[in-house]
C-alpha cells in the first residue's frame, strides 16, 4: 500500500512538473479583438537572429499567462506569471521563422477569466546583431554620479558584468569622489578602447591591444582634456571635443536638468606619439561631437555660432540665453597620408530652421548619418523633444525617423558593424529613465518598430534605478578586469605633448 502510494505521488510530481515545463492552452475563454498590452511592448518588432530570448508580462499584473508561439513547423507554449522562453528554445523558432515571423497567441487570466487576445507578430531578420552592448549605468539625476558604472551586456543572452566601477578609485572626504564617462571603441573592437576619469585620480585611459595607459591630456595649449572622443576607423589617431561643460537645474522647465557649454574647440590625439593638436579653436565657435565617416576621410562634428555679450560670467550668459544655442553640422576632410585636415563644410543647416542638431553618427556603408535634434542646445539626452532624423548622404535629404521617435527624448545612438541596427537611448515608458532600445534598417533605408532591450525578467527595467547612456556596440567582450583598470587609473599619468600639427 505504502509502495502503491509513492508511486502514485511520484507520478501526480511528474505530471505537475510537465504542467509547469509545458503549459496547456486554455480551452475555456472569452476572446478579444484587441492585441494584448504588454510590457515591454514586442508586439509586431523585428528582431535578428541571435537576439536574446523576448521576455515579457501583461502591462497589468495577470493571475496567470500563457503565450503560444508558432513558427513553420516549430511551436512553443509558455506559461506563468510572465512569459520567459529558454534560449534553446526560442533559436528553434528563430530558426524556422527566418525572414519571415513568429506567430505569438496570448492568453491572460483575470479574476479567474481567462481571456484571448488578437495575436501579433515578431518578425524576425537574418541580419545578425553584434554580440555585445556596452553603456554607462548612472542614477538619473545626477546627484550620486559618485556611483556609477560602465558595463556591457551581451546581446545573445542576459549575461552582464562590469568593465570598470569608479567606486574603486574612490576615497571618502571631499572632493575624493570619482567620475568616469565617453568609453569608446575603435572599429567595435573591445581590445582598443578608451575611457575618461574626473577628479580623484581622473585620467584618460586608453587600452590597445594588450597595453593600457593613463594619459595627463590637460595642456596649457588647449582647453581642456578631451572629452567626447572619437577614433579614427584604423589609425592610432583619436580626435575629441575639448569642453567646459556645466549644468543647472531647473524647477518650471519641463526639461529639469540642462547640461551646456561655456567654451568648447577639438583636437586631435595621436596615440601612438602621445601628441595633440588643435584643429577647431574659433572663440566664437561651441564645437562638439567629432565623428568619422568609414573610410576615415572625413570628420563630421557639431557646432554653434555663439558671441559672447560683454560679460565676465559666460556660464551665467549661456543659461541665460540658452535657447539661442543652436548647432549645426559640419565636416572637415581628412589626409590620412599627411594627417591634415581641411576646411570646415556645412552639412546641415539646423540653426536657419531654428533647430539645434547634435551627435551625428555615420553609417558604416558611409551613406546614412543620423543625428539627434531639438530646439535649442547641445545636450538633448536632457530635453524631451530630442528626436532622431537622419541625412541621406547622397542625396543630402534630411528626414525625422517617425518610426523610431516617441513623444519624450531620443539621444545617444550607436550603429551596428554590419549597418544594419541602431542602439538609442529612450525615455518613452516614463519620461525619467534612459534604456536602450534596437530598431532595424533594410537596405533602403526604412526602419522597423524599436524594441527594448530584452531581460530575463521582464519586470527588470522597472525596478531598476538607474539610466543606461551611450550605448557602444562591440564584436566581443571587453576581457580586461575592473581591478586592472583601477590599478593604471592610480598610478600616475603620462603627459601630452602639444605640437603645432600632426607628424605623418
Amino acid at each position: 500500500m505504502i509502495r502503491k502510494t509513492a508511486k502514485i505521488l511520484l507520478l501526480l510530481s511528474a505530471v505537475a512538473m510537465m504542467t509547469a515545463c509545458g503549459p496547456q492552452v486554455p480551452q475555456d475563454y472569452t476572446s478579444s479583438d484587441k492585441q494584448p498590452d504588454i510590457y515591454p511592448d514586442y508586439k509586431d518588432v523585428t528582431v535578428p537572429l541571435n537576439m536574446a530570448p523576448l521576455t515579457f508580462e501583461m502591462e497589468h499584473e495577470a493571475e496567470q499567462m500563457v503565450a503560444h508561439f508558432s513558427a513553420g513547423g516549430e511551436e512553443l507554449t509558455c506559461g506563468g506569471e510572465k512569459i520567459q522562453p529558454s534560449h534553446d528554445d526560442w533559436q528553434r523558432l528563430v530558426q524556422e521563422a527566418m525572414e519571415g515571423s513568429i506567430n505569438v497567441e496570448v492568453y491572460a487570466r483575470y479574476d479567474g477569466q481567462w481571456t484571448k487576445y488578437k495575436p501579433f507578430n515578431v518578425y524576425v531578420s537574418k541580419d545578425s546583431i553584434d554580440s555585445y552592448l556596452s553603456f554607462r549605468l548612472i542614477y538619473p539625476s545626477y546627484v550620486s554620479y559618485e556611483e556609477l558604472t560602465i558595463s556591457q551586456r551581451c546581446l545573445e543572452d542576459y549575461d552582464e558584468s562590469v568593465i570598470y566601477d569608479n567606486i574603486l578609485c574612490s576615497e571618502e572626504g571631499e572632493g575624493k569622489g570619482q567620475c568616469i564617462n565617453c568609453h569608446n571603441y575603435q572599429q567595435y573592437d573591445p581590445r582598443r578602447m578608451q575611457f575618461h576619469a574626473r577628479q580623484n585620480m581622473g585620467g584618460t585611459v586608453i587600452a590597445y591591444d594588450g597595453q593600457m595607459r593613463k594619459i595627463n591630456m590637460k595642456n596649457d595649449s588647449i582647453l581642456s582634456a578631451g572629452v567626447y572622443p572619437a577614433w579614427h576607423p584604423w589609425l592610432k589617431l583619436i580626435v575629441y571635443s575639448t569642453n567646459k561643460t556645466s549644468q543647472t537645474f531647473q524647477v518650471t522647465d519641463p526639461n529639469k536638468i540642462e547640461v551646456f557649454d561655456s567654451e568648447s574647440d577639438m583636437i586631435a590625439y595621436d596615440v601612438e606619439l602621445n601628441e595633440v593638436t588643435n584643429i577647431e579653436n574659433d572663440p566664437t565657435e561651441l564645437e562638439v561631437f567629432p565623428c568619422w565617416s568609414p573610410d576615415g576621410r572625413t570628420l563630421y562634428y557639431c557646432s554653434a555660432h555663439f558671441e559672447y555679450g560683454d560679460t565676465t560670467n559666460h556660464e551665467k550668459e549661456v543659461i541665460k540665453r540658452r535657447r539661442e544655442v543652436k548647432y549645426n553640422i559640419y565636416r572637415k576632410s581628412f589626409d590620412p597620408e599627411t594627417m591634415t585636415f581641411g576646411e570646415r563644410v556645412l552639412v546641415f543647416d539646423a540653426a536657419g530652421l531654428d533647430m539645434s542638431a547634435t551627435l551625428p553618427r555615420v553609417s558604416p556603408d558611409g551613406r546614412w548619418l543620423v543625428f539627434t535634434m531639438g530646439k535649442y542646445g547641445v545636450f538633448h539626452i536632457w530635453h524631451r523633444d530630442g528626436d532622431l532624423w537622419a541625412i541621406d548622404l547622397k542625396t543630402n535629404t534630411p528626414r525625422k525617423l517617425d518610426k523610431i521617435n516617441s513623444k519624450d527624448t531620443e539621444s545617444y545612438h550607436s550603429w551596428s558593424s554590419n549597418g544594419r541596427w541602431m542602439v538609442f537611448s529612450s525615455r518613452r515608458y516614463d519620461g525619467e529613465y534612459t534604456r536602450p532600445f534596437f530598431a532595424h534598417m533594410d537596405k533602403n533605408g526604412n526602419w522597423s518598430k524599436p524594441f527594448e532591450l530584452p531581460c530575463a525578467d521582464p519586470d527588470h527595467h522597472r525596478q531598476f534605478m538607474k539610466c543606461y547612456n551611450v550605448p557602444e556596440f562591440m564584436r566581443g567582450k571587453v576581457t580586461i578586469e575592473p581591478r586592472e583598470f583601477a590599478d593604471v587609473l592610480k598610478g600616475e599619468a603620462t603627459p601630452v605633448k602639444y605640437v603645432p600639427h600632426l607628424n605623418h
